[in-house]
């Protein structure tokens, strides 16, 4: 659509920086409002931002030069071009997630009462963040005949040029935002959740991305059983937060009823 936002001299500054700086700021604001919710002390909420955004930046630029090894072996320099594009959000998740949790525990908070207060911080930032991928042509759909279908024309675009695609970083941005709303509302309503909101985030977001993943065109990395890279950590992800809500669901039901069913034993 538009990859460079403009131009000071010799210093080009581009749409796709600009707006992973909008979505980050986003992102903060919200966990800051969760963290006042939860009582959570800000200084440490900024520490652990830190900590986050640095391993999660290493994460998803790792994640997408793997998956695309076959052009950075030919083009090793370009590995480190992060502002223009690259970034795939499960490589950032997962080495940030580990990241965070050894900081948190480190720390001493509660890993679940923190998850919980960056899920719809970490969704809401996702939704601005896919339309720097939208502006820069990165995540780009397949050939289609809807009329929605989205036509590339800048040359600098990562996008293939003068195609109707699928506007598949938009169909994310969406579905993020409305994620990022349910779980909102979810962290003002369940006062004591031990992250069973964050566990919602991971559910909700997988089965968006393992949907978005069947329009997207860009290169998905080698197929197993039909299913990309991506689709199969969804899959995994979907499972794996779908039995943790169900036990945690079913802990919580048994701890209500215990005393109940205690007291009718007793009579």
């Amino acid at each position: 659509m538009h990859p460079i936002l403009f131009h000071i001299g010799p210093l080009v500054v581009r749409t796709y920086g600009a707006l992973v700086a909008l979505a980050f700021l986003v992102a903060l604001r919200v966990a800051r409002w969760g963290a006042h919710l939860r009582k959570i002390d800000e200084v440490f909420l900024l520490d652990l931002t830190a900590v986050l955004v640095l391993s999660g930046l290493i994460g998803a630029r790792l994640l997408y030069v793997l998956l695309n090894m076959t052009y950075y072996v030919e083009h090793p320099w370009d590995s480190v071009k992060i502002w223009e594009g690259g970034l795939v959000f499960y490589g950032g998740f997962l080495l940030a997630s580990a990241a965070g949790i050894w900081y948190v525990r480190w720390k001493g908070f509660s890993v679940g009462k923190v998850a919980d207060i960056l899920a719809p911080a970490l969704a809401l930032g996702q939704a601005v963040g896919r339309w720097a991928c939208f502006f820069a042509g990165c995540c780009y759909g397949r050939p289609t005949t809807l009329p929605w279908g989205i036509r590339f024309s800048d040359p600098a675009s990562l996008a293939p040029l003068g195609v109707d695609l699928h506007p598949t970083q938009l169909y994310e941005s969406f579905g993020d935002l409305l994620i990022g709303l349910v779980l909102w509302l979810q962290l003002i309503r369940k006062k004591d959740s031990d992250g069973e909101i964050f566990w919602l985030y991971i559910l909700l977001y997988a089965a968006l991305r393992f949907g978005v993943e069947f329009a997207r065109g860009d290169d998905r990395g080698p197929t197993i059983g039909g299913l990309y890279p991506s689709q199969l950590i969804a899959l995994i992800a979907m499972l794996v937060s779908a039995s943790v809500l169900i036990a945690q669901a079913a802990s919580k039901s048994n701890f209500n009823h215990g005393p109940i069913t205690e007291n009718y034993q007793r009579r």
